[in-house]
């Protein structure tokens, strides 16, 4: 049965569910939900590229992002946690990189939490040592090194909401066709913006990821001592709440078409939201996670060293680099001002970061 047959019958016998209810079961049905399907999803015969896939230099920028936080760390073991690795090649690059640190990749222990059983069989196509997958971060002993999610939090169902006399949040019917209707918001995402010092104003439509707060608790528990670095596209929430986006920012892709219909092709199109990474920093505090910096993935990656990479690329005129130097420009300029990069730290002297050394206030 179809994913908006199995919808239709479920909101026809027991009435609207929520969006947020309505986007899980889109992309995380067990069966027919889009990150559970077996369609190709990442790359050039998916529906959108993500920077590993791009170039191989964005995860040897981030290994050496993490070489660094092992030497802050004192050179001890060293566990990477990586959230929903997708096709498996940031991974499979920051080994690579890492491979030629013999003290720490002899010490290393590399998790991988990835809920899909299709996305998880594609990894252990590529990734053959070191790697270990898990469904939860509660299977992992106590971390030492760094949780790392590269456009994740993105694609965590998120509620809907609007403001008119008094916050309204979007639940999904289904007469004749799938149509939105209101109903008045919950404490939580009340809380959410009282405790944000967020006031929306009249018929402004956004989203809220709730799921993202439970995923900081999640992981400052989780963590013993070490960094979270979160990469994915968003604002903080000065821009995230700004007048142009009263619309909220909801995007659906498929085939490499952005579309903003989350009830067309269900279960066949990823359907993201924008991080707020305000919200990330403010529950971080909370859940006992420092703030390191915050920063333009194009920021992160200049300042770990890319465009030595460019420059040596375009000194030597070879007529293979042209694609090089085009993934470089694309994850400095396009890709680099769309994602922004967030890292949090635990139990960790220093602050000094190299990725951070152009960043920005948060």
């Amino acid at each position: 049965m179809e994913l908006s047959e199995i919808l239709k019958n479920k909101i026809i016998q027991h009435g609207p569910i929520s969006f947020h209810d309505f986007m899980e079961i889109a992309l995380y049905d067990p069966i027919a939900g889009y990150y559970n399907s077996d369609k190709n999803k990442i790359g050039k015969g998916g529906d959108y590229y993500t920077s590993p896939v791009l170039s191989s230099l964005f995860g040897k920028m981030i290994g050496k992002q993490l070489e660094e936080m092992w030497i802050l760390l004192g050179k001890k073991p060293f566990t990477i946690v990586e959230y929903g690795a997708g096709t498996g090649a940031l991974s499979f690059d920051i080994l690579k990189h890492l491979r030629t640190n013999t003290p720490l990749y002899d010490e290393l222990n590399y998790c991988i939490i990835e809920k899909s059983p299709t996305m998880r069989a594609q990894q252990k196509r590529s990734l053959h040592e070191k790697v270990t997958w898990y469904h939860s971060i509660h299977e992992i002993p106590p971390i030492n090194g760094c949780i790392l999610s590269n456009e994740v939090l993105d694609n965590f169902p998120v509620h809907k909401v609007v403001m008119q006399n008094e916050l309204m949040e979007v639940f999904v019917n289904f007469e004749n066709d799938f149509a939105e209707v209101l109903q008045p918001a919950n404490r939580k995402l009340k809380d959410y913006f009282s405790r944000q010092n967020i006031r929306l104003p009249r018929n402004y439509c956004t989203e809220v990821n709730l799921q993202a707060i439970d995923w900081m608790r999640e992981i400052s528990a989780g963590l013993h001592s070490g960094f979270v670095l979160t990469i994915d596209y968003g604002f903080r929430s000065v821009d995230l709440y700004s007048s142009k986006r009263s619309s909220g920012t909801l995007l659906c892709y498929k085939d490499h078409q952005i579309n903003n219909s989350p009830f067309s092709n269900i279960g066949k199109q990823d359907i993201t939201a924008h991080v707020n990474f305000s919200a990330l920093f403010h529950w971080g505090e909370i859940y006992g996670l420092e703030l390191s910096g915050f920063s333009t993935q194009g920021n992160f990656l200049r300042s770990l060293g890319l465009m030595n990479q460019l420059r040596k690329l375009e000194s030597e005129s070879r007529e293979n680099n042209k694609d090089f130097i085009l993934q470089i420009h694309k994850l400095l300029t396009d890709m680099g001002n769309k994602f922004k990069v967030l890292i949090q730290q635990k139990r960790v002297k220093s602050k000094f970061l190299t990725g951070l050394l152009l960043a920005d206030p948060i």
